[in-house]
C-alpha cells in the first residue's frame, strides 16, 4: 500500500508527528527528528495535556533540517547533476590549455631537431656536400663579426689568452707590462710572475704580426705593390689597435730595446708614425707609459722613426670654460679603493711637473718630462691618462660631486684641446653598481678610452642600466 508523505513520516522509525498542544503558541503541527535534545521534552508534553507545559516557541528550522533521511532523494540543496557538470567543465578547460601548451613546445623542438629548409642551409652550410661548400670564409675572417669599442684591456697580459680575448671583445687598446732581464723583455706584472717564455715577442709582437699577415694577403685581386695596411678588425679595417707598453724597470736603458724589438712591425709598414707634419696611421700604434721617458719619445735620435708616441700626464692639462675657476682637488689617496678622502688639505688641480729624481723613473707622464704641458701635443702623444683615484678621488655617496665633474670636464677640455685621448685608470671596480656608474659617467663627459678590467662587463653586457651603487 502506497503511503503520502505524511504518513511516511509519521511512520519513519527515527521521527514523530507531534499535534501542539492548547495555548502552547503554535498553530500548526511540527515534525521533530527522534534523535534531537528536544525530543524528550515534546513527547512529555504531547503524552499530558492535561498538564500546561510551559510556553516554548521553537525556533523554525530551515527546510533540508526538518527532511527526514527518507525525502533526502526529493529534495537537495545543489543537485549532484550540476556538480559533476561544473568538474567536467574545469577539468576539460585545463586539458585544453594543456595540450595548446604541449603543441607549441613540440613544434619548438620539432624546428629544433627538424629544421626547416632554411634552417637547414644555414646550419650546413659550408660544409662538404651541402650549398655553400668553399663559400664560408675568405681571407681576412680572422675577426669576423667583432666591432671596436673604444675600451683598454687593463693588465692584458694576465688573460687565459693575451691579446686574442681583447680582440674578441672589440677592445682597441691592450697593455703589457715590460722588463729589461739580460737584454730580453719580459712581460709580467711583478717579477715574481715572469717566465722565460712570456716575452713581449711571443705574446704580442709575434701574434700581431700574424694576425696582421692574414688580414693583408696578397692576391690576384690585391697584388702587392698596391697593398693597403687594413688592421685586425674586418669590420673597420682603418681602425688600429693600440699597443700601450708600461716600461716597468729603467725607461733609458729599456727604451732602445722596445725601439728594436718592433722592428717586426715595422718593416712591414705596420707601425703609426710621424712623419715630420702628421701622423700616418697604421694597424697598430705604440704607445710608452709607466717609465717611458718623454725626452727619448720626443728625440729623433733615441726614436728615430718617431713610431713610439707618449702617455701624456692627464692631470696637467686641465683647462676651465671661459670665466671658470679652477677648483680643488682633493689630496691623494691610497691606490686601494674604498678609502675616505682627506680634503683638510686641498692641492691645486693642475699640478706642477714633478722633481726629477736621479733614476728619472717616477712612473706614468713623470719621467723626463718638460716643465710647461704645452710640450704635449699629438706629434708625439697618443693618450693623456691618469689615476681616478689620485686626480678625482674616491665616489663617496655613490655619486661624483660637482667638483670632481668639474675636474673631469677640464681634463677633457685640456686634453682635446692637444688632439689627445683621455684615459683613466685605476677605477673603482666594486661595487659593481658603482663602477658602472663611474663608468657611465665618464663615457658621456667625453672619455674617449675606457681602463676595464672586466671585458665581458664593458663590452657585453648592458652597464648603463640604472641599479643600486651596492649592486
Amino acid at each position: 500500500m502506497k503511503l503520502d508523505r505524511t504518513a511516511r513520516r509519521a511512520t519513519s522509525p527515527s521521527s514523530e508527528y507531534l499535534l501542539p498542544s492548547k495555548g502552547d503558541g503554535l498553530d500548526r503541527p511540527y515534525y521533530v527528528n527522534t534523535n534531537s535534545p528536544w525530543t524528550w521534552a515534546q513527547k512529555q508534553h504531547a503524552r499530558s495535556p492535561q498538564v500546561k507545559a510551559p510556553s516554548i516557541q521553537v525556533p523554525r528550522r530551515p527546510r533540508w533540517m526538518m527532511v527526514s533521511n527518507d525525502a533526502l532523494d526529493d529534495e537537495k540543496i545543489m543537485p549532484a547533476g550540476r556538480r559533476r557538470r561544473c568538474a567536467r567543465l574545469g577539468l576539460g578547460t585545463l586539458v585544453f590549455f594543456g595540450i595548446i601548451q604541449l603543441f607549441s613546445v613540440l613544434s619548438g623542438l620539432l624546428i629544433v631537431f627538424v629544421p626547416d629548409g632554411i634552417h637547414r642551409i644555414i646550419d650546413k652550410w659550408g660544409q662538404l656536400g651541402h650549398i655553400g661548400h668553399g663559400l664560408s670564409s675568405w681571407p681576412t675572417d680572422f675577426s669576423r663579426g667583432i666591432l671596436p669599442i673604444p675600451c683598454h684591456s687593463h693588465n692584458d697580459y694576465w688573460r687565459r689568452v693575451p691579446l686574442f680575448s681583447a680582440i674578441e671583445a672589440g677592445c682597441i687598446s691592450v697593455e703589457a707590462d715590460v722588463w729589461l732581464f739580460d737584454e730580453e723583455l719580459y712581460v709580467g706584472h711583478s717579477l715574481a710572475s715572469l717566465t722565460p717564455n712570456r716575452t713581449l715577442a711571443s705574446l704580442y709582437v709575434d701574434p700581431l704580426v700574424s694576425i696582421l699577415e692574414k688580414q693583408n694577403p696578397t692576391t690576384h685581386f690585391h697584388p702587392d705593390g698596391t697593398k693597403s695596411h687594413h688592421g685586425v678588425f674586418d669590420t673597420d679595417p682603418e681602425q688600429p689597435l693600440a699597443l700601450l707598453i708600461d716600461f716597468k724597470t729603467s725607461g733609458s736603458a729599456l727604451f732602445p730595446y722596445v725601439v728594436s724589438s718592433l722592428e717586426p712591425l715595422r718593416s712591414r709598414g705596420y707601425l703609426s708614425y710621424h712623419n715630420g707634419s702628421q701622423i700616418v696611421s697604421g694597424p697598430i700604434v705604440v704607445i710608452g707609459t709607466g717609465n717611458t721617458p718623454f725626452n727619448l719619445v720626443a728625440s729623433n735620435v733615441s726614436n728615430p722613426h718617431q713610431d713610439i708616441f707618449f702617455d701624456a700626464p692627464l692631470e696637467r692639462m686641465w683647462e676651465g670654460a671661459p670665466g671658470e675657476i679652477a677648483p680643488t682637488a682633493p689630496k691623494p689617496g691610497p691606490p686601494l679603493y674604498g678609502a675616505d678622502i682627506d680634503v683638510s688639505m686641498p692641492e691645486p688641480a693642475v699640478a706642477e711637473p714633478p722633481q726629477q729624481s736621479a733614476s728619472n723613473d717616477m712612473g706614468q707622464g713623470k719621467s723626463g718630462v718638460p716643465d710647461s704641458s704645452d710640450a704635449y701635443t699629438e706629434e708625439n702623444s697618443i693618450y693623456a691618462s691618469a689615476s681616478f683615484t689620485q686626480v678625482i678621488g674616491h665616489v663617496l655617496l655613490g655619486e661624483l660631486s660637482e667638483t670632481q665633474m668639474a675636474l673631469i670636464r677640464g681634463h677633457i677640455r685640456g686634453a682635446h684641446g692637444r688632439g689627445l685621448k683621455v684615459r683613466y685608470w685605476e677605477l673603482p671596480f666594486w661595487p659593481i653598481g658603482l663602477r658602472n656608474y663611474v663608468w657611465d659617467v665618464l663615457v658621456k663627459e667625453g672619455v674617449d678610452i675606457l681602463n676595464v678590467d672586466d671585458l665581458k662587463a664593458a663590452t657585453e653586457l648592458d652597464w648603463t642600466k640604472k641599479t643600486g651603487w651596492w649592486s
